[in-house]
């Protein structure tokens, strides 16, 4: 992470952010991590993802720590507004007049209902970004279906059903947030395209995406070929592969190593390595034909060689040989991984009352500006009485919202 002191990408734009869970939450993240100031808009109870993630199980002040929400929304500020109270919808809509970017997961009723739709919010704000993600999109006869993740990024996508292993593996299950953050980079993505056109052409933009698009895009390999002949992925097991060194094998410690050597010039030089000289002129396996003519029995004997020695004492091989191959690493090797310190994939947050802790960074790197995690998350509502100042009104008119209950400060 660059210098502080340093101008942030986008420190001069101001993010009005309506959402829960964690897809548009961690654009909105990001966002924060390239400098914008982003006020997250909550239910007067919170955002519903509040304690809904894995509890941090350390000793100490950390103990219990909500870090799954706190990832997605660090370095925002809080205010708490009934949005059912026309004066609370007001209140975001005084926010988004003073705003670059009003950023969302509603769908298109709600948005109507609430007053933030594209018409009004432009009619306002005319040079306003207006960025909505949901799940399946703004149109098409399922628009109004909510979806998360799992259902709309991996199951309706395709995802799920390709990576099976064989046609009678069972549906996989992903880890948490995997299609949420890829759909948030997306939106993030979108946003800034958007805010450079609105710079130019001093007229605002209407965003979108949805889980279900991006989880397509993700697998645009192949549906470039599907989307032509129609032809379902070929769903294969380990032994049906169509290369030996394009595959994943285990060690002797349990440990798993992903090879990517497709490329027939690789096999004389990984057969000494694991200790088989003799594979280079079997004519089993002498020719690409006949590998994978013999994957399955190819397989099982990559499988004894490698059974010999423990992961760390392939890795020394494999690298003094020059062979493309990788770890597969478990959660917990990764942050300790020193190619992930070297990166600063894990950047410590000072939190007021808990002390110091990890975070994860967003996947993106500037040389000579300052980007990252500003601080933590922030608690409901928070800096309600804050940001309500800041757009003008007086100590009075706040504390008599929050008598009315509608906003919590």
């Amino acid at each position: 992470m660059s210098d502080r002191g340093a101008v942030a990408p986008l420190d001069d734009v101001r993010v009005v952010e309506i959402d829960n869970w964690m897809a548009a939450p961690s654009a909105g993240a990001i966002l924060s991590d390239l400098g914008a100031d982003v006020v997250k808009v909550e239910p007067l109870r919170g955002d519903p993802m509040r304690t809904m993630g894995r509890p941090v199980k350390t000793a100490g002040s950390l103990k219990g720590f909500d870090a799954t929400f706190d990832v997605d929304n660090r370095g925002k500020r809080s205010i708490a507004v009934d949005l059912d109270a026309p004066d609370g919808q007001a209140l975001v809509r005084l926010l988004c007049e003073r705003a670059q970017v009003f950023l969302c997961n509603l769908l298109a009723p709600r948005q109507a209902r609430f007053g933030l739709d594209p018409a009004t919010l432009l009619t306002h704000n005319p040079r306003l970004v207006h960025a909505t993600l949901t799940g399946y999109g703004t149109s098409g006869p399922e628009s109004w279906r909510p979806g998360y993740d799992v259902t709309a990024f991996f199951g309706r996508s395709g995802l799920y059903d390709a990576l099976r292993e064989g046609d009678d593996g069972i549906v996989p299950m992903a880890r948490p947030a995997q299609g949420d953050h890829t759909t948030g980079l997306a939106l993030a993505g979108a946003i800034l395209a958007a805010l450079r056109l609105a710079e130019r052409s001093g007229v605002g933009q209407v965003v979108e995406t949805s889980l279900y698009e991006t989880a397509v895009w993700t697998q645009a390999s192949d549906y470039a070929v599907t989307a032509i002949d129609g032809a379902p992925v070929r769903r294969r097991t380990r032994k049906q592969l169509i290369a030996p060194l394009g595959n994943r094998y285990p060690c002797g410690d349990g440990k798993w190593v992903v090879l990517n050597m497709p490329e027939d010039h690789w096999w004389p030089r990984f057969c000494p390595v694991v200790d088989r000289p003799e594979w280079v002129d079997d004519p089993r396996f002498a020719t690409t034909k006949g590998r994978f003519d013999h994957m399955a029995e190819l397989v099982e004997l990559i499988d004894e060689a490698l059974s010999a020695r423990s992961r760390d004492e392939w890795a020394a091989r494999f690298d003094a040989a020059g062979l493309i191959w990788g770890p597969a690493l478990s959660l917990d090797e990764v942050v300790r991984d020193g190619q992930a310190e070297a990166l600063g994939l894990f950047p410590t947050i000072e939190h007021p009352d808990r002390g110091a802790y990890r975070s994860v960074s967003i996947p993106m790197r500037f040389h000579t500006a300052p980007v990252g995690p500003k601080g933590p998350a922030p608690a409901v509502g928070a800096h309600t009485r804050a940001v309500l100042a800041d757009a003008g009104l007086a100590a009075s008119d706040i504390d008599d919202l929050v008598a009315r209950g509608v906003v919590r400060g």
